[in-house]
């Protein structure tokens, strides 16, 4: 491999998605005038990727839609942005980052944004065309060219990218079986109630739902996919495969650099790695959280990523770091639409909030009386009201967080309204 002595940047952020692009730019609206270097893996402008896996597929939006800055934007803030181009490795004691191209950019701080890629699967069958992921926007794009020609999908994993993908599919008009290998949907992150109004929901969309299930393996003919094979036998016809089994986060390089990687990058309050001027934020950064018990978490969310951004900014420019806010997330699925807030692992109670059959209702998570998550179904005003609950730890019965009649903006401490 040739080395070549590229250029030099102050602050070299790897990854230029919702987090990276976020302290780039806060970089910048707090004063920053040093240089500032955006390194992308991919050759598009920065996007969102939320609606990857919903608008997109639906052909109800196109990139230029959700691009999170322009060219012109980011020239007119003086933020080099490179792309196709990505990390081999880290020299922590140099400063600098080998490219795979070859290249060494040598920096003063170093922001890890670099975020994670599909997880895959190791079964025979699993690299015929047609076996895809829905990750990035060249992932999407051969998804929903496909979309034209295709009939039946197998998708493989009930998690959020796959039920996403599924309704996309559904809507589509093509044939879709979920195989999921929990005993239910979303299994990792909600509770039995959620997870069954999911399944239902599929199954009257047309969709085929099999729990506890597996696939033992994936059928071509002439190098194209044409069936899945599940653990119980049964052949299932497919033309797509979408494989929605998780991320990996993308650590190699800084973890062969030495710095101390567990469920991602280890970081302090700072977003400071161990490795000396080196960050990391967004979906591959493993951090103490309050709303955790102050145990380490990693989490894939757009409000995530941009909370690290503006934080990070913050520890570089030695301003004070912005309020955090409790996590929250959302999923469309056909006409439903699901938020949430905080992160219920841990809860000992879980309160329906009116009823599953109702266009709204929402599910309260307790743990020791205290409310520490929401998820949210069609219930704007439980969602809006429960993020305050949250942030506050009310400590409220679950006789009054089931009572409907009452809004839950009611249960909050006096010195939290307003707030």
């Amino acid at each position: 491999m040739r080395f070549d002595v590229g250029p030099s940047y102050d602050v070299l952020i790897v990854g230029a998605g919702q987090a990276g692009v976020q302290a780039a730019v806060s970089l910048r609206q707090g004063g920053f005038g040093g240089t500032v270097c955006l390194l992308s893996a991919e050759d598009h402008l920065p996007y969102e990727r939320p609606p990857l896996s919903k608008a997109f597929l639906q052909g109800a939006a196109e990139p230029e839609e959700f691009l999170l800055r322009s060219s012109d934007a980011l020239a007119k803030n003086s933020i080099d942005l490179r792309r196709g181009l990505a990390v081999e490795s880290v020299d922590a004691e140099s400063h600098s980052v080998m490219l795979e191209d070859g290249e060494s950019i040598e920096y003063g701080r170093l922001i890890w944004a670099a975020g994670g890629r599909a997880r895959t699967i190791s079964l025979p069958g699993a690299d015929l065309d047609g076996v895809l992921s829905v990750r990035t926007l060249d992932d999407a794009s051969k998804l929903r060219d496909r979309m034209a020609t295709a009939r039946n999908a197998v998708i493989i994993g009930g998690g959020y990218v796959g039920l996403e993908t599924a309704a996309a599919l559904r809507k589509h008009g093509i044939a879709v079986t979920v195989v999921e290998a929990q005993e239910r949907l979303l299994a990792r992150v909600t509770c039995a109630e959620i997870s069954q109004f999911y399944a239902d929901l599929h199954r009257a969309h047309g969709a085929t739902v099999l729990l506890s299930s597996g696939v033992s393996q994936i059928v071509g003919d002439n190098g194209r996919v044409r069936a899945v094979e599940v653990v119980d036998g049964t052949m299932t016809p497919a033309d797509l495969v979408i494989v929605g089994v998780g991320l990996i986060p993308n650590v190699e390089p800084l973890a062969v650099a030495g710095a101390r990687v567990s469920n991602g990058i280890d970081v302090d309050g700072d977003f400071r790695t161990s490795l000396p001027d080196v960050f990391a934020i967004g979906d591959c950064a493993n951090y103490e959280s309050a709303y955790a018990h102050d145990q380490r978490v990693r989490l894939e969310s757009v409000p995530n990523a941009i909370e690290h951004g503006k934080a990070v900014a913050s520890a570089i420019l030695g301003t004070e770091r912005p309020k955090t806010a409790a996590p929250w997330f959302w999923s469309h699925q056909y006409d439903v639409k699901l938020q949430t807030v905080g992160l219920q692992g841990g809860h000992d109670e879980a309160v329906l909030r009116g009823s599953v059959d109702d266009p709204s209702f929402s599910v309260i998570y307790l743990r020791d009386s205290t409310v520490i998550a929401l998820d949210c179904v069609n219930s704007v005003a439980d969602f809006a009201q429960g993020k305050q609950l949250v942030k506050q730890g009310t400590r409220v019965s679950s006789a009054d967080l089931s009572n409907t009649a009452v809004p839950l903006k009611n249960h909050l401490q006096t010195s939290a309204v307003g707030q």
